[in-house]
């Protein structure tokens, strides 16, 4: 069942944790933890939006819509780590498999749009706890979270646990922070149970009760997860995968349920705290605070601004997690994380800056709203391809679910559709009617749009069915080819990187190594001053003259020994510069020298080892100094 040759997904913390010979609350704990690194997307500042909203607008109407999500989520989330026990694949690697190139790129497209939408709550909610709690400026607190990328950077160095640490300690910091708030407003019990009767939903119920959906049952929680359950270490046979698809059962419901418990807290927090006291339209987090100091004093609300920074800050982690999973597995494209993190993190503070500058702060509490229900949008897209996989017995053997799952999965995929459906029906009405002037543009443009993503969607619902597909070998470089004969390669013009450092001895010494007497050598040295980076070769300052005095020693020691050398001085960017002496002097092998930096320090000062064999066409020997 588990392809051997597929690449692995998250492949640098891929089987980390080891699970064998544990027994009882010890095997458990070696379980428990990627359903917590996927639960913190059921309690991130998305969640506290809708749930406000829905608190204040209709008191505990909506509890019976947040209880349902979350059984709906338990599903769906059991499927997703289900998939990744069995198959070894994540979610993104098996749709690889399932669908052409083109279905995979539309996938990849709306996946990463979904990651974006996420991460624009995180980036909003942080902003708006860092305001709250030291009174900065919201377009500088939006600003300031790019830096996370540094924290996620070194927590994923740290390992597996550690990063499963850190997301726990934030959960535990929300949930404290919000079990001690129910004891302030203390909230009417018998009211609560009430909220957990099912009613109709219209109009704007409809639309923060499909935002509640968005926010609980988050697509790209369907990829992490899939893939975080292989980093446990399991023996693959039918008892081991059964052991370890119960015990991350365990870690499902568990962590789920708490996260249920804090957005049921605050959806409670905000009916008892504003619907019974008469404000009905607080969307606005910035607004929820201010009343919570009003009506409760200060301790409140500053435990509200503590859960919302650590809320935010756990979120955006697994979302860069998720965003590597996706573009791994749908479009076989793998970066640096830090890169990668990066990328989303602009994306989602664009249209944030862009808000706060053009409709002002109090505009951004919609703006979280709307990401939620793009999230509930796009959920179909990873639902339905989740059903099909674990319902494939020719895949999952034993493993793949009953009918009677098959039956509620469905049941609940195509509830999901249908309010999106109903929803994006009723909000283009609204537009027509409220913006009769832009009707001609709303049929050619948006109608068209909505229409295509239909299409898609009725594609990956019956493809599976209609095409029954081979498992392909989907490897980052290809599949080895067979070796016959190897003859060895004669160098005839060797390049040698010069830096003045301890490492040019060795630097030359393997170059020696690889063209003896026969090969000429060229030394390459670049000036980077800043009079080189302007003049060029018109620079003559004494550091110039210096290098130049330096690399002639280098080759008269050479021919000494017998060897054919001479100089090549570059000047500016040391990549450009080498990669055009390389290209100009015909040069067929290069040496050169690495500097040594791990982290931080490649991340601050760049390699040109990296650059350089991104710009030539011959072998490139990277020599690391020895200590």
């Amino acid at each position: 069942m588990n392809n051997n040759n597929q690449t692995q997904s998250l492949g640098n913390v891929h089987s980390s944790v080891t699970t064998e010979n544990k027994a009882g609350w010890r095997k458990i704990m070696a379980f428990l933890g990627p359903a917590y690194l996927v639960s913190v997307g059921y309690m991130d500042p998305g969640n506290w939006a809708t749930d406000i909203a829905g608190g204040s607008a209709f008191g505990y109407k909506l509890i019976w819509v947040l209880f349902a999500s979350n059984l709906i989520a338990l599903l769906l989330q059991s499927l997703s780590a289900r998939l990744g026990i069995v198959r070894g694949l994540d979610l993104a690697q098996a749709s690889k498999n399932a669908y052409p190139r083109f279905a995979n790129f539309c996938l990849y497209i709306l996946a990463q749009i979904a990651i974006i939408a996420c991460d624009l709550a995180e980036i909003i909610g942080m902003a708006i706890g860092l305001k709250l709690l030291f009174n900065l400026p919201l377009i500088w607190g939006v600003s300031l979270t790019i830096t996370d990328t540094v924290l996620m950077l070194y927590l994923m160095n740290k390992g597996m646990r550690k990063l499963e640490g850190f997301i726990i300690s934030m959960i535990f910091i929300v949930g404290l922070s919000f079990l001690i708030e129910m004891f302030i407003v203390q909230p009417d019990i018998v009211e609560i149970a009430k909220g957990f009767t099912p009613g109709n939903l219209t109009g704007d119920a409809l639309y923060i009760a499909i935002g509640i959906i968005g926010a609980t049952v988050m697509p790209h929680n369907l990829y992490l997860h899939s893939s975080l359950v292989q980093t446990r270490q399991i023996t693959r046979t039918d008892a081991g995968i059964k052991s370890a698809i119960k015990f991350n059962l365990f870690d499902t419901v568990i962590a789920l349920n708490l996260a249920f418990l804090v957005n049921a807290a605050i959806l409670i927090l905000a009916a008892t705290a504003f619907f019974k006291n008469g404000y009905f339209q607080v969307a606005e987090i910035q607004d929820a605070y201010k009343l919570l100091e009003h009506i409760f004093g200060k301790i409140a609300p500053a435990l509200f601004a503590i859960a919302l920074i650590a809320s935010g800050q756990s979120s955006t982690i697994t979302g860069t997690l998720a965003g590597q999973i996706i573009m791994e597995g749908h479009i076989n494209l793998r970066i640096e994380p830090w890169l990668r993190r990066l990328l989303t993190r602009v994306l989602a503070i664009v249209p944030a800056v862009f808000t706060i500058i053009y409709f002002g702060e109090n505009a951004l509490g919609s703006l979280i709203i709307l990401s939620q229900v793009v999230l509930s949008l796009q959920l179909g897209f990873a639902v339905i391809p989740l059903i099909h996989f674990t319902s494939d017995k020719k895949r999952m053997g034993n493993f793949a679910i009953s009918f009677k799952v098959k039956l509620v999965a469905w049941a609940s995929a195509a509830i999901i559709v249908a309010l999106n459906g109903k929803l994006v029906y009723e909000q283009i009405i609204d537009w027509i009617k409220e913006y009769p002037s832009a009707a001609f543009e709303i049929y050619t443009i948006v109608v068209p749009i909505v229409i295509g993503i239909a299409l898609l969607l009725l594609y990956v619902f019956f493809r599976p069915m209609l095409y029954k597909h081979k498992d392909r070998l989907v490897v980052p470089h290809g599949i080895a080819s067979a070796i016959t004969e190897l003859n060895p390669i004669i160098y005839k013009h060797i390049a040698i990187t010069i830096d003045f450092s301890k490492n040019d001895n060795d630097c030359l010494r393997h170059a020696i190594m690889q063209g003896g007497k026969r090969a000429d050598y060229t030394l390459i040295h670049v000036v980077e001053t800043a009079g080189a980076r302007y003049y060029g070769k018109q620079v003559m300052d004494s550091e110039t003259q210096s290098d130049v005095d330096n690399l002639n020693k280098y080759v008269t020691a050479l021919e000494n020994l017998g060897y054919k050398a001479h100089a090549q001085i570059g000047y500016g960017s040391p990549a450009r510069s080498i990669a055009k002496i390389v290209n100009n002097e015909n040069i067929d092998f290069i040496v050169m020298g690495s500097h040594g930096h791990k982290g931080l320090k490649d991340l601050i000062f760049g390699t040109t080892v990296n650059s350089v064999r991104h710009m030539v066409n011959v072998p490139v020997l990277v020599v690391k100094p020895q200590h």
